[in-house]
């Protein structure tokens, strides 16, 4: 039998503030409902998906999961969003048989990917090793697209509140909001929320 759990995470404590975990919390009992699952035990925290080590919460989880176990998260953007990091963590856990769901990116859970390295096996060498990397280079993009798409939205801030400024007539650096809310609005931003 295995154990079934769910991970949450947001950036911040202040991205906690304005946001909280309700959209993903939703969308895991949602899933659970539409699954016939029950969570085990519900991870969650705030903090930087950046990497692995500095997330208390993940390492609780990562050191009780076991081969056959399944974890859920909303997307992948809650597991990391750090491409190199990301695709070694993703295929330590694959290869310990610990499956990954990842709601709003079928695509690169875990059961799919298995089907598609399956695929690959059965294949010739140049096909096999053709569809092994083309297996990978999917998981690489999907995180790198979540680290690209959080750059782009904390550019187009930045870019915005210049072009915003000097319209207004405002000094540039002075805005309506205080500086406390605009770096909380700016940090969730980053982390795509």
């Amino acid at each position: 039998m295995c154990n079934v759990y769910s991970y949450m995470r947001i950036s911040t404590s202040e991205e906690r503030e304005l946001q909280k975990f309700t959209r993903q919390e939703s969308a895991l009992q949602r899933y659970a409902k539409e699954n016939g699952i029950e969570y085990l035990l519900e991870f969650r925290e705030d903090k930087s998906g950046k990497n692995f080590t500095q997330r208390r919460q993940w390492q609780k989880l990562e050191s009780i999961v076991q081969p056959g176990d399944m974890i859920v998260f909303k997307d992948i953007c809650r597991f990391t969003r750090e491409a190199e990091v990301g695709d070694m963590k993703y295929m330590e856990l694959l290869n310990k048989g610990i499956e990954l769901i990842f709601i709003d990116n079928q695509t690169v859970s875990t059961s799919y990917i298995k089907q598609l390295l399956n695929v690959a096996k059965a294949q010739n060498l140049v096909a096999g090793t053709s569809l092994e990397s083309t297996v990978k280079l999917l998981l690489i993009v999907e995180l790198d697209r979540a680290e690209q798409e959080r750059k782009i939205t904390v550019q187009r801030i930045k870019d915005g509140m210049e072009a915003s400024s000097k319209r207004s007539g405002r000094a540039k650096g002075k805005h309506n909001i205080s500086r406390n809310t605009l770096k909380k609005y700016i940090e969730m931003v980053k982390n795509g929320k």
